[in-house]
């Protein structure tokens, strides 16, 4: 069973090794190959410098094996520079855990207002907070966070924010056999 594999090889390659530009364009073709079966982008910058390296060496055929290395490791991080220059500019950082990622456009209440400091409830959470352009705010007042410094939520006054309800003016709900509860 070996001598056919052998031989298939041998016919397959036949001539490649005597042909260094062919090479190294094979050997880029199947490092591309196996970036799309190893989804990524490290296989790719090699596989492309491998390939340029293997025409350069048609094109120039004097060239020795320092030569193509040269080349190769020049393809490599000029490819390698590109990329990281492409992607700098294309894609935003993420705002998974930032105090502001969740909080900011949201409203909450004041619950304790002594001084320049504030204590705010938004959503489940109680945040220290500072007022927004030297606004005054009061306990029991409705506002919106407009920043984050820090841990401290900066905050401002919302306009005709209707109050919350009191239970006593809540409808009572209806038991099931339409009396009252």
């Amino acid at each position: 069973m070996n001598g056919i594999a052998d031989s298939v090889i041998d016919f397959l390659f036949q001539g490649i090794v005597t042909e260094p530009g062919l090479g190294w364009i094979l050997g880029g073709l199947l490092l591309l190959g196996a970036e799309i079966l190893l989804p990524g982008v490290f296989f790719l910058w090699i596989g492309l410098a491998a390939i340029g390296t293997g025409l350069y060496l048609m094109v120039a055929s004097s060239a020795g094996f320092t030569d193509a290395v040269v080349v190769f490791l020049v393809l490599l991080a000029a490819g390698v520079f590109a990329a990281l220059r492409l992607r700098g500019d294309r894609l935003p950082r993420p705002r998974v855990n930032t105090p502001d990622a969740g909080v900011v456009g949201r409203t909450g209440l004041v619950l304790a207002a002594s001084g320049p400091e504030l204590r705010v409830r938004v959503g489940d959470s109680d945040w220290a907070a500072l007022p927004a352009a030297g606004a005054v705010l009061r306990e029991g007042e409705a506002v919106r966070v407009v920043g984050v410094r820090g841990t401290t939520l900066v905050v401002a006054a919302l306009t005709a924010v209707p109050t919350p309800a009191s239970e006593d003016s809540l409808p009572s709900a209806a038991t099931p056999d339409g009396g009252s509860p």
